[in-house]
């Protein structure tokens, strides 16, 4: 669309449509009639809380809690000890979901839903004193909303998906929990559909905390929507077409709907087991893969690391790191680290081993690249080929097709999930919020529970 004029009346009416079907499914939902989706709502709702809480206990959120101080309200800042009002529990706890790189994700939206949708729904039911049965279907609905505009969304070249699509998964989620009817559920989705940010993905890579707040205002910007479509002051444009399409990529508004009801994109989310983006980790396991069948690796024999990946990941390719973000947006960084300590968590991403000799040594002689042949298995495959030549010509060489923790490709059960939140916060906290998750989605107070939060 050129600078100045008006956007095309057709997709915006098209979109709006597809937005008052939405606002029908959102309204209407019930968990009860699909109780399959218990299990893959609990394992979500356990590793978004526990990934939560541990980002709540690095340096960085600590300074930032005491930077906001946080007004006294009803809503918890998971592993704070600290209640405040709604809007800031859901972008702190926003932020906190993010800073580790651990949250749960899904292929098909390009995106993480979860962690747009959560603390927001969270916070707002705490403030509401919403049963859990309420407590869920905002959750089940919100993140199905924020999947969908993330797989109907093809955001331009440089765009991060943090902060735009996933908004509208936020005011879905707290449409629900304030009871609003399908119109003004369809209306909350277009306003905030209007909120959107504009999230240039160079901030990941330079490692700027601001990558981390975009989750944390796309919360309260979804709180914010829901609360005009209930105050009657929003309408349905089906603004979408022009936020998400004309400005920030293209928007598929047949997407949004088709089988509408039928399939659940929460079945189909992952779950991360290293502390990096996403797509660092099919290198990241192929590395660990050769690790395994070659147990006795030197890294100081290693001449040259060649990546080959998809095209969206092929731009996580710089070799300075000036912070934790930045070596965890990193695919030289995160496979020399994978290849120096043989793991990935949260540790592996500190000052003292991004100065490491022997890291910044092979990050030096790493390539990554593009492969089309990679490509053209996208979505259903984000795979990786790693070689590894050694200083005498042998080359050591593996492939995976998806990451560990893929709902296709070694998926992640309750085990472990609690296994990654034992390593996190040890058995004690993860015990605690795995009786929150498992407790919350039947109980009369969600407040009765989230009381127990360590």
């Amino acid at each position: 669309m050129r600078q100045g004029t008006v956007p095309p009346a057709e997709p915006s009416r098209r979109t709006a449509a597809a937005l008052e079907d939405l606002g029908r499914f959102v309204s209407g939902l019930d968990p009860a009639d699909h109780p399959g989706l218990r299990e893959p709502l609990l394992r979500t709702l356990l590793d978004t809380l526990g990934v939560s809480v541990a980002g709540s206990r690095t340096p960085e959120l600590r300074a930032l809690v005491a930077a906001w101080e946080p007004p006294p309200g009803p809503a918890a800042i998971f592993g704070a000890g600290v209640r405040t009002v709604p809007e800031t529990a859901a972008y702190l706890n926003g932020v906190s979901a993010v800073t580790l790189e651990l949250d749960e994700g899904n292929k098909y939206a390009r995106g993480h839903p979860a962690s747009h949708v959560f603390p927001a729904a969270l916070a707002v039911a705490q403030a509401r004193g919403a049963t859990g049965r309420e407590l869920a279907a905002a959750l089940l609905a919100g993140y199905e909303v924020a999947s969908r505009f993330g797989r109907a969304t093809r955001l331009r070249p440089g765009v991060h998906p943090h902060g735009n699509w996933g908004t509208a998964g936020a005011a879905a989620a707290v449409a629900r929990l304030m009871g609003l009817d399908a119109p003004a559920v369809a209306d909350a989705l277009d306003v905030a559909c209007a909120t959107v940010l504009a999230t240039p993905f160079e901030a990941a890579l330079a490692g700027s905390a601001a990558r981390n707040g975009w989750v944390g205002t796309s919360n309260v910007s979804g709180i914010a929507a829901a609360r005009m479509a209930a105050a009657g002051i929003a309408g349905n444009a089906g603004l979408a077409a022009v936020t998400l399409g004309d400005i920030l990529g293209e928007l598929d508004p047949e997407e949004l709907t088709r089988g509408l009801g039928e399939r659940f994109d929460i079945e189909r989310g992952y779950f991360k087991r290293h502390a990096s983006c996403s797509y660092t980790h099919p290198p990241a396991d192929a590395v660990l893969e050769i690790l395994r069948e070659n147990p006795r690796l030197d890294p100081a024999r290693v001449r040259q690391i060649t990546v080959e990946t998809h095209g969206l990941a092929a731009p996580l390719n710089r070799t300075d790191c000036p912070t934790r973000l930045a070596a965890m947006f990193s695919i030289p960084y995160v496979v020399s680290v994978a290849l120096v300590t043989g793991g990935c968590g949260p540790e592996a991403f500190g000052d003292a081993r991004r100065a490491d000799p022997a890291v910044r040594r092979l990050m030096r002689v790493t390539r990554v690249a593009a492969a089309e042949e990679i490509n053209r298995r996208l979505p259903e495959e984000r795979a990786a080929r790693v070689k590894i030549t050694l200083d005498d010509g042998t080359s050591l060489a593996a492939e995976v097709p998806n990451p560990v923790g893929d709902a296709a490709h070694h998926p992640f059960g309750l085990r472990e999930i609690r296994q990654k939140l034992d390593g996190l916060l040890g058995r004690e906290a993860a015990e605690a919020i795995e009786s929150i998750a498992q407790d919350l989605p039947e109980c009369e107070n969600v407040n009765d529970v989230l009381e127990r939060s360590p």
